[in-house]
């Protein structure tokens, strides 16, 4: 069954790594979003029932457990297989995660990022580990067990010693599913414009080089492991159960509709999305108007390969993708890249960290 994802990209400061279509506005440009957003999703027509519910930003969490409810109403099917919400720590209550629970949420996932206070500080974000040690105990007490924790490998001053901190709290705090990104470079973040510009701040020139970065998430995986979180996907990993199922639609190319400014939809054939800018998606809605920015036929044999193989599983190739994309798959099985078990092909441990030049090489043929 498709899953609905909802973009709400407002946060209360903007972090130096985000590269993602979201930032600080004003009090009234938030409510008039709701608005929006809520007759979005109340003009759509409903041909299935979701089975999967992700709201994500921005920081949905900052979102008045009334104007959550009033926008969840509005979505068939609840309660939801899994309905997620995205959380900064430093605002969970007991009475806000009661709403969400109310609501129709049964998953959390937490941007925690870091457990060391210097490198938090270094990014703007406020929270402490004891902050997300205690909502973590509230989430639960609470009835939400289903709990994410993401982790960024590279940030500015991070350490072998640092980073093995945060993967010592992981361990004590128990999550079910951590998410382990490597920092990304580039010109849409704060930190990266920073470090293109071979400028000074936001810690730019204590970020650890690449291949640090690679042996710190490598770390990530083999601790994991051993705590039995075991990766199913390039960034995300799991205890046996624990799976994004609304992620996994992405990777596994299922359908899924988006609504919210920068949002994306894909019914199985084409891909579209939302205008990126809140205010043009309000004044879109206020007018009558689609809010959608684009639309592009699917390419289902690149995706297979560039999503696919993103999943430990891997991918089952059809006869005619072998014979369309033999010559890179036949290098990068003979550079240990890929790996091929009968007629299953799977990105290898080292295939995982050069995942970006595998699968550029697919969508380039």
């Amino acid at each position: 069954m498709p899953g609905v994802y909802i973009s709400y990209p407002f946060c209360a400061q903007k972090c130096t790594y985000c590269n993602f279509a979201s930032g600080v506005s004003t009090a009234g440009l938030e409510r008039q979003y709701v608005d929006a957003l809520a007759r979005e999703i109340a003009g759509h027509t409903w041909p299935w029932r979701p089975e999967t519910v992700y709201l994500g930003g921005g920081t949905p969490s900052r979102m008045d457990a009334r104007d959550l409810d009033r926008i969840l109403t509005t979505i068939p099917g609840r309660p939801w297989r899994e309905a997620t919400i995205e959380a900064a720590p430093g605002g969970i209550t007991p009475e806000l995660a009661l709403e969400w629970t109310r609501a129709g949420i049964n998953r959390v996932s937490l941007g925690v990022q870091s457990f060391v206070e210097r490198e938090l500080k270094r990014t703007g974000r406020k929270h402490t580990a004891g902050v997300v040690a205690n909502e973590i105990e509230t989430l639960r007490e609470c009835g939400l067990q289903n709990i994410n924790v993401d982790l960024i490998a590279g940030l500015p001053g991070q350490t072998r010693d640092s980073w093995r901190e945060s993967l010592a709290c992981i361990e004590k705090l128990a999550p079910p599913h951590v998410s382990v990104y490597m920092l990304e470079i580039d010109e849409d973040s704060r930190l990266g414009s920073e470090v293109l510009l071979n400028g000074k701040r936001y810690g730019a020139p204590e970020i650890p080089g690449d291949e640090l970065i690679a042996e710190l998430y490598e770390t990530a995986v083999c601790e994991l492991d051993r705590l039995g979180i075991r990766r199913y996907e390039i960034s995300n990993f799991a205890r046996p159960g624990f799976e994004s199922l609304h992620n996994l639609k992405y990777w596994r190319l299922e359908p899924y509709l988006g609504f919210g400014a920068d949002a994306h939809s894909f019914d199985g054939a084409e891909r579209s999305q939302n205008v990126e800018s809140a205010q043009e998606y309000v004044d879109r809605i206020r007018r009558n108007e689609s809010p959608q920015a684009s639309s592009t036929p699917a390419n289902p044999a690149e995706e297979r390969f560039f999503v696919g193989l993103r999943l430990t599983e891997g991918i089952r190739p059809r006869p005619d993708e072998w014979r369309e994309f033999n010559a890179p798959i036949q290098r990068f099985l003979s550079e240990g890249l890929l790996t091929q078990e009968g007629g299953q092909l799977r990105l290898t441990n080292r295939g995982m960290l050069f995942s970006n030049e595998v699968f550029a090489e697919f969508l380039t043929l």
